[in-house]
């Protein structure tokens, strides 16, 4: 009888060992990192087992604990056709480093960019691979599916793939990203050894001797981690530790990304100049430059766009103050009408009838339809600067020629070119005449103004200050000069930004601080120097470097830029 217990004994502590993963010897390298550094762990499980190394954020998130007033709506929409609830927690740094990643899913195609509102589901001009996980929780490998630490229901399952597989998971609450060229294609979860080649397992090490059940696993921790972050380790299901990501750099709090202001200033200054010389795409260009080189994200249950725009108008309100007071003051060159009716109308577009818009029309459509706009007006630019379209145009060329006289004559006598101010002939509602070095030029306001208002919306949809479509607007439908048009087009964007900026604060949505003030102080400087360099090019050149800009914007909409 005693016999028969202690094999029962001796076998149950088989079994134990076995499905719980004993852990032995070994252990987490250090108890604190900073952010980016490498992690690596070291122990002995079973002979004969496959290692499953759980690494998860301690601190979890569910959708209800998000305040967002646009992220409520979206999750609980998004988890009635994903399939999991409000109070669903999973960690939004997770990460399953094994020798097995097949258990879990299934690396396959993943084809990206091009007009999706002309292409079926699944097709893209680009081709690349990822790593999918199973669709369902049932799918995962029965062993694996005890060994994923925290993650342990259907719901959790669901809410993992849908947070680390969509575009709008991975910017509200994962926050890290595998990229092909500078295109998000989804995030780290599965993680084998960098020996496989695929681009997600780069930096990750997965050593495991079967024989002793000996392994050594290292990984890189993510570069924007935020300060005190908490992980816990788990071994094959058995929690061995925990260890601290601690900061790394100067931490932007609602960017959530380590980065030197500095580097914000002087892109905001570069944006700034070329904003102010032709008075187009400095929102757009901003927000390029928070995309790719910022990276700004938002904190954990916030999407991105919300923490991106807002900071990105601190550049559209403040660069075209820093040019302004030259164009207005000093060179007398603004058309007030113009530039008012424009501004009211953009105003009541941004602040009120944006939201609406922009809540009935899907975002990835929008853009693109948009690209359609912004590719047209490049071409119809192109086209004005054709010898048969400036003949009809005769105002311009005799404008032209007469500014391009005056510049070869300020280089020869080594002074500063004259730009020439406005001389008003006639202001009503709907017929405003002025003259322009000498030539008459003739513009209806209230047209304009219903113009404003479709900006507007624009500007409020995408965080930015509509001038790119505000100059080719007046130099394609009203036939003004790039001279005349741009300063027009900095009232604009000033009103589009501060109906925008209190449409977002309306919405409880605030820029990151640092990263706003930053934007200011490179915006206003970049101004200045826009101002000034303006003069330094014909007609012809800003209407070029106009056009280039609005085929750079079709690409960026069209997601066709890999390249960038």
């Amino acid at each position: 009888m005693k016999k028969i217990f202690y094999h029962f004994i001796m076998m149950t502590l088989v079994l134990l060992f076995t499905a719980s993963g004993s852990f032995a010897g070994g252990g987490i390298s250090a108890s604190a990192y900073k952010a980016g550094d490498v992690v690596e762990i070291t122990g002995k499980i079973a002979p004969g087992q496959d290692l499953y190394l759980a690494i998860a954020q301690a601190e979890m998130f569910a959708p209800q604990d998000t305040n967002g007033a646009f992220e409520i709506k979206r999750l609980k929409k998004d988890a009635k056709k994903v399939g999991f609830a409000q109070d669903t927690k999973i960690p939004p740094l997770y990460y399953m480093i094994t020798n097995v990643p097949e258990k879990f899913g299934k690396v396959d195609k993943k084809r990206f960019g091009g007009p999706s509102v002309l292409m079926k589901k699944g097709q893209g001009i680009y081709s690349t691979t990822m790593f999918y996980l199973k669709k369902k929780f049932n799918d995962v490998d029965a062993v694996a599916r005890t060994m994923m630490g925290p993650i342990k229901s259907d719901e959790q399952w669901n809410f993992l793939r849908y947070a680390n597989e969509s575009g709008y998971g991975i910017n509200t609450i994962v926050k890290e990203s595998n990229r092909t060229g500078k295109v998000v294609i989804f995030s780290k979860t599965v993680i084998g050894d960098q020996s496989s080649g695929n681009y997600w397992d780069k930096g990750t090490s997965v050593k495991l001797d079967k024989a002793t059940g000996e392994f050594t696993a290292s990984f890189n921790s993510f570069r924007h981690t935020p300060p005190n972050t908490k992980f816990d380790v788990y071994v094959n299901n058995a929690k061995i530790g925990e260890y601290t990501i601690e900061k790394n750099g100067y931490w932007l709090s609602k960017a959530y990304r380590y980065m030197n202001p500095l580097w914000i200033v002087i892109g905001a200054i570069l944006v700034g100049t070329y904003f102010s010389m032709i008075g187009a795409a400095g929102g757009m260009l901003m927000a390029a430059f928070q995309v790719l080189v910022v990276n700004t994200m938002g904190p954990v249950g916030i999407n991105a766009a919300n923490v991106l725009k807002p900071s990105n108008i601190a550049l559209t309100l403040f660069s075209p103050l820093g040019s302004f007071w030259r164009y207005a003051k000093i060179e007398k060159r603004v058309a007030w009408p113009v530039g008012l009716s424009f501004g009211a109308g953009i105003f009541i577009g941004s602040i009120w009838l944006g939201k609406y818009v922009s809540a009935i029309l899907p975002m990835k459509a929008y853009k693109e339809w948009l690209a359609v706009l912004v590719v047209i007006m490049g071409v119809k630019t192109l086209m004005e600067m054709t010898p048969k379209a400036m003949n009809k145009r005769k105002s311009i060329k005799a404008m032209t020629q007469k500014f391009n006289k005056e510049v070869a004559a300020a280089k020869a006598e080594g002074r500063s070119a004259e730009m020439g101010s406005i001389e008003p002939v006639k202001s009503g509602l709907t017929d405003y005449r002025f003259k322009f070095w000498g030539e008459e030029f003739r513009i209806n306001p209230l047209l304009f103004a219903f113009l404003g208002i479709f900006i507007g919306i624009v500007s409020r949809s995408f965080g930015i200050g509509g001038g790119f479509l505000l100059v080719p607007a007046m130099t394609t439908l009203a036939g003004l000069p790039m001279y005349v048009a741009v300063p027009i087009s900095l009232i604009g964007t000033c009103f589009s930004s501060i109906g925008s900026f209190i449409g977002y604060l309306m919405a409880g949505y605030l820029p990151d601080t640092t990263l706003a003030i930053a934007i200011i102080i490179g915006g206003f400087a970049g101004g200045m120097l826009g101002s000034r360099a303006q003069k330094m090019f014909s007609e012809m050149t800003l209407k070029v470097v106009l056009a280039v800009t609005l085929f750079f914007l079709f690409f960026r909409f069209f997601k066709i830029e890999i390249w960038i």
